[in-house]
């Protein structure tokens, strides 16, 4: 969840971190520091707080030399704090470490450490690895070679870098679950915890894989792995601008990709569909033979990503009459689930980093299934070990409440259900049409409800100040109503909850008091009739209730307090539309509550510890 650099080259060290760092932040923004070498002497600053903090504290007691490491902080173990901000360093503050994850056996091993005279300063598990590290450099073990060897000792989740006087022209780093990436240049070579920290400087980068120890310096990049036995480097190219990671005349990164949802979603049909028939999935991964051999799917995800997969389930039930169950990660990877010969699992990520879903992902594989999976970061874990891959094609989402990437999930789903369906005879091509022309037309409708967003604005200043919220939605919108209150709810901190519409009177309307905002998909479908129903027992409860219906829809006002209109549109297609005002007016509520939109507290944009 942290995101760690590393740089050696022939510029001045401490502006390259800042800027990695700076393109890190929404990794983690309790604390800051970068450690470099100078005239063969370590220099550490670090600083409670988000980066411009450690940004003035370097300005005024600035780093020298042209190698070093940073880090910004998401705290784990230890309250944010200077103490505890990352770099950490050994008892003699020769060698510097930043840490991305945690290392499980922190306690026994500190313990061990501080019989033997150790000393330590933090209150983090991190600070175990310079201790441990530093012992076995002092055995006089090669830099590589003590680094595996304290890999060795750790039990956990981590991507650790380094430097240290002991080796004041070389970055050592190793990778076991969080991200890692190289970045290679021209006299000058880097690390981070992903490409988006490497754009301005380079696009060739190199993927570390779990037990691999990396050397860095200015000419060189040499790689082992576990056995300490050289790797060849796969250099990468990636496709991405440094401008793509520009908010441009945005106030927040959240609102630029609400407002970019139109053009991507239009980009994407492009690119996949021609001719109103025709999908094209590049790196499915399983033969047109091997899908129609499914049976049964398992969708794994966590956060937005499993209220995708919610209504993947739906499209993949109704258009290809299979059997789908969608699990939250943290719960498949440890139930033991049972996956036979027919199933399949897929896993949604935007990040690929997911370190749940990744692991759900290793329990399937570990049972001999195949993973299909949605990424939208090229070249992350989940991409490099899934036997297929549907790329969501989002480009760079930067604010930590996904929007962009969770209707790309749902347009994939959406053609990942056409393609498959008419490959199992499931839907003829005319249903396939009728569907894609109906999907061709979103993006425009997209802009019409985008066009609304002065008056969701206005919306927003009569509920700002409210303590709960509830979001209710059946079908479909069950997963809608799911991801408008996690949206709230993420930059807001406001209390809110999302349930199926009829399971209000099942408890939760107890609940409902005078003045209690109710938000309620009522768009025009098959359970219209049910959900308004629902709204007219929040109404006799004194509930104030905001409805999202469909254009034309004459009855509705008779019911609720405010009306948010969106174009007609087929009910398997509408999360594609409702999800907007919601994201708008979550957007809106926060801004009004003078929350950090971007970088809420206690959060991170890629949750790469279980």
């Amino acid at each position: 969840m942290c995101g760690i650099v590393g740089y050696v080259g022939n510029k001045v060290a401490q502006s390259v971190l800042l800027v990695g760092l700076e393109k890190l932040e929404y990794r983690g923004y309790d604390s800051a520091g970068i450690a470099t070498i100078h005239h063969g002497e370590l220099g550490v600053r670090k600083k409670e707080g988000k980066l411009r903090q450690l940004a003035d504290l370097l300005a005024s007691q600035p780093l020298g030399g042209t190698i070093g490491i940073g880090h910004t902080r998401w705290a784990t173990h230890g309250e944010p704090s200077d103490r505890n901000a990352h770099p950490h360093t050994d008892g003699d503050d020769r060698l510097a470490i930043v840490h991305n994850g945690v290392i499980e056996n922190y306690l026994q091993l500190r313990e061990e450490l501080e019989r033997a005279g150790h000393v330590f300063k933090s209150e983090t598990d991190s600070e175990v690895v310079a201790h441990l590290l530093a012992d076995y450099l002092s055995d006089g073990l090669p830099p590589q070679r003590a680094l595996l060897a304290t890999y060795s000792r750790l039990d956990g989740y981590f991507a650790l870098a380094v430097v240290s006087e002991h080796f004041p022209d070389t970055v050592y780093a190793v990778r076991q679950g969080p991200p890692l990436v190289i970045g290679l240049g021209e006299g000058e070579n880097f690390l981070a915890s992903d490409t988006n920290a490497l754009l301005r400087f380079t696009r060739r980068v190199v993927f570390v894989e779990d037990g691999q120890v990396v050397e860095l310096t200015r000419d060189r990049v040499t790689v082992i792995d576990r056995e300490a036995q050289p790797v060849e480097l796969a250099v990468r190219e990636i496709k991405l601008d440094d401008q793509d990671l520009d908010k441009g005349d945005y106030a927040h990164y959240m609102l630029k990709e609400i407002f970019e949802q139109p053009r991507l979603l239009g980009d994407i049909f492009v690119s996949r569909v021609a001719n109103h028939r025709d999908i094209a999935f590049a790196n499915l991964g399983l033969t047109p033979q091997e899908l129609n051999s499914v049976s049964r799917v398992v969708i794994q995800a966590a956060g937005t990503s499993w209220h995708a997969g919610l209504v993947g389930k739906y499209l993949l039930e109704h258009y290809v009459r299979l059997h789908v169950e969608v699990d939250v990660s943290s719960e498949f990877r440890y139930r033991n689930p049972v996956l036979g010969g027919d199933t399949i699992v897929m896993a949604i990520s935007q990040s690929g980093e997911t370190a749940d879903t990744l692991a759900g992902i290793r329990e399937a594989k570990s049972k001999f299934i195949k993973v299909i999976s949605l990424v939208n970061v090229e070249g992350s874990t989940i991409d490099r070990e899934s036997d297929g891959v549907l790329h969501l094609m989002a480009g760079p989402e930067i604010g930590v409440a996904s929007t962009k990437a969770f209707t790309a999930q749902l347009i994939a789903l959406v053609l990942l259900a056409m393609h498959w369906g008419r490959l199992k005879y499931a839907i003829d091509d005319d249903a396939v049409r009728k569907v894609l022309r109906e999907l061709e037309q979103i993006p425009a409708k997209m802009e019409r409800i985008l066009e609304q967003n002065d008056a969701l604005r206005r919306l927003a200043a009569e509920f700002a100040d409210a303590k709960d919220f509830f979001f209710i939605g059946r079908g479909y919108n069950y997963p809608t109503a799911l991801e408008g209150a996690l949206k709230l709810k993420e930059i807001s901190y406001i209390h809110a909850t999302g349930y199926p519409a009829g399971e209000l009177k099942h408890g939760p309307i107890a609940l409902i008091e005078s003045d209690t905002p109710v938000v309620a998909i009522c768009n025009a479908g098959p359970t219209y009739a049910k959900t308004m129903s629902n709204v007219a027992e929040v109404r006799a409860r004194g509930g104030r209730i905001i409805v999202l219906a469909t254009e034309g829809d004459t009855e509705v006002g008779r019911t609720a307090d405010h009306v948010i209109f969106i174009p007609p549109v087929i009910d398997e297609l509408s999360p594609l539309l409702t999800v907007v005002p919601l994201q708008l007016l979550a957007y809106h509520v926060a801004v009004l509550r003078g929350c950090d939109v971007d970088r809420p507290r206690n959060l991170a944009k890629s949750v790469t510890v279980e």
